[in-house]
Order: C-alpha cells, then structure tokens, then sequence
C-alpha cells in the first residue's frame, strides 16, 4: 500500500494537472484488485474498472432491462466484472495463474473452500470479492477527494497536518522507510481529519438493519422483523450533536474516540456490524495524507462543486488539482 501510494502520486506529479476523482479511484482500485484477486490493469485486456464503474452509475435507477438505460449498463457492468473474477479463479485453480507467487485473498478463499466444515461455495467467494472490491475503492477514493476539496480551503488545517506528519519522518529511525503501524495510530491529529471529512461527507447515505425485536421509538412501534434504514448526515449535521454542522472542522474531534462508531458517528456504521474495511480505508487515507503532505505541494484549480447522489457524492465537473514535488 505504501509503494502503490507512493507510485500514484509520483505519476501524479508528472502529469502535473489531473482530475483528482479519477486519479484517487485508480489509486485505490489497482491496490485493492492487486491484493485481492493478483489483478493487473495494465495486463489485462478485461477492463475490471470500467465495468465497476457502469456498474455504480446505473445502481439506483429506473429497473427497466433494456439497451441504452443507466440498468441494462449496470447489469452488463457486473456480468463483466463477474466473469473476470470466475475467470481469475479458474486460472488459479488450474494453475495457470501468472501473479501465483503472490498470495492473495481469492487464494485464501480457494483454500477455505476446500475445507470440509467451511459455508464457503465458489459462488459466494466469487460474490464476496466482488462486493470487496465495490465496497473498498469507491468509497475511500471518494473520501480522499472529499479530503482535497476540504484541505485545499483550509491552511490552518494544512499547517497542523503538515507538522504532525513531518515531525513522525523526525522521529523515524530508517530514512525512507514505509509508514509503520506504530506511526499510523500515532496519527492523532489525520484521524481527526478523517472523522470530519466522512462526517461531512456523508458517503453512505443509509444503513440498512433488520429489527430483532420489538422497539418503540418516539411513539412509533417498529416490528421484529422489519428492515430500517438508518440516515448517518440526519445524526452528522445535527446542530444539537455538532456546533456549526456544515463547517470543516477537525478540532471538534480533539480529545474525543477516534476509532469506533458512536450515536453520534456512524461514518462506518457503528457496534458489532461496524464496517469491517475501517481500518483498512483509514490505513489508506493515513498514507496518502502523509506522502501527499510531506512531498508535494498542490491546489484545487476546477470543479470543487459537488452533488449528492443516491449511490453517494459525486463531482460533476471533476476536481481538478494542479500538483508538484517538492525539491
């Protein structure tokens, strides 16, 4: 992760001006499909990511299955991306798997599938690295992009990012060595950034549950066995919960829990059902911050509009953003 971070932001650099969204979704796609199936985009004749992408667009829309609508796209979407990913198992099956001396996690499914006491059929495996790699790059690209709009109007916010980051490559022992674990949850003041740009943000939309039991909530009964939907932005822009809700502003989280979800937070949901990529999204953000921080320099030039959408924050003209290393 920090090597393909590092690389991303390199070629950034080169290009010097780019559309963050896409460079951000690149980024975090060609990790995750990396590690979670060996899959190499420049490879690979089968364009995983274009199929993801018709995939998302056409999510929530009209269901009317027929050529030239957003559904029939998102339905072809996923019929491509799945058959890369059955593609990749029969590969790996055979034997004939070029990336088969980098253990990965449809590896690590194939071999639960073998196991005589496992729940595991191919079917699901197949689904689970699909909903994975769904579920990991859209929404953290977004958040990182939501990050640079945020950060580029902030220089305070800057100032204190920048200090905390150079002050951890101080105290480190071997120059240009990767971010350790132990420097990462030493990241107190980035987590508070991370906190605040999904708490604004917003990218999940709702939470669905199913009642277990019986509850009554403000004089309405909601059954056992009903599905609700939990709406995060009610709770994160409540001015009650958060003074001036709509205002960036990562010091309300100072002295606070970093790392759980709450009543009052639920940007990864919250209790036994937290999300389980958490961490793995906040890893992704940490390093991205602190390579992006400590080596470049870089403004917002176009398209900081945003628009919410059912399927989450899209930015209809892009973020484009200028950047350079420092010398």
């Amino acid at each position: 992760m920090d090597a393909s971070t590092q690389e991303s932001l390199s070629s950034w650099s080169k290009l010097g001006k780019l559309d963050a969204k896409d460079g951000t979704a690149e980024l975090v796609f060609k990790y995750a499909a990396k590690k979670m199936l060996g899959y190499e985009e420049s490879k690979d004749q089968q364009k995983l990511r274009d199929s993801y992408k018709a995939f998302m667009d056409g999510l929530i829309s009209f269901p009317l299955n027929i050529p030239g609508t957003p559904f029939h796209a998102c339905l072809q979407g996923r019929k491509k991306a799945m058959k890369v990913i059955h593609d990749i198992f029969e590969k790996k099956r055979s034997g004939n798997d070029a990336a088969a001396n980098d253990y990965d996690f449809a590896d690590h499914l194939l071999e639960e599938i073998k196991k005589e006491d496992t729940f595991l059929n191919e079917e699901i495996a197949r689904d689970l690295v699909f909903l994975f790699l769904f579920a990991a790059h859209e929404t953290t690209s977004t958040a990182l992009t939501v990050a640079l709009r945020y950060l580029d109007g902030h220089q305070r916010v800057m100032a204190e990012l920048k200090r905390e980051h150079e002050n951890i490559l101080k105290m480190r022992e071997t120059e240009g060595s990767a971010v350790s674990w132990k420097e990462y949850k030493s990241m107190t003041f980035t987590h508070m950034v991370i906190n605040e740009t999904v708490r604004l943000a917003n990218i999940a939309p709702g939470i669905l549950r199913k009642v277990v039991k019986e509850v009554e909530v403000k004089g309405y009964t909601i059954p056992a066995g009903w599905t609700v939907m939990v709406c995060p932005p009610s709770v994160h822009l409540d001015p009650n919960l958060y003074e001036d809700p709509l205002e960036f502003n990562p010091w309300r989280w100072e002295g606070k829990e970093l790392h759980a979800g709450s009543k009052s937070f639920m940007a990864f949901a919250g209790g036994t059902r937290l999300c389980v990529g958490a961490d793995y999204a906040k890893v992704q953000m940490s390093i991205f911050l602190h390579y992006l921080v400590t080596k470049y320099t870089w403004r917002v030039i176009n398209g900081a509009e945003r628009i919410r959408t059912p399927t989450g924050i899209r930015f209809p003209k892009g973020l484009h953003i200028e950047i350079s290393e420092n010398k």
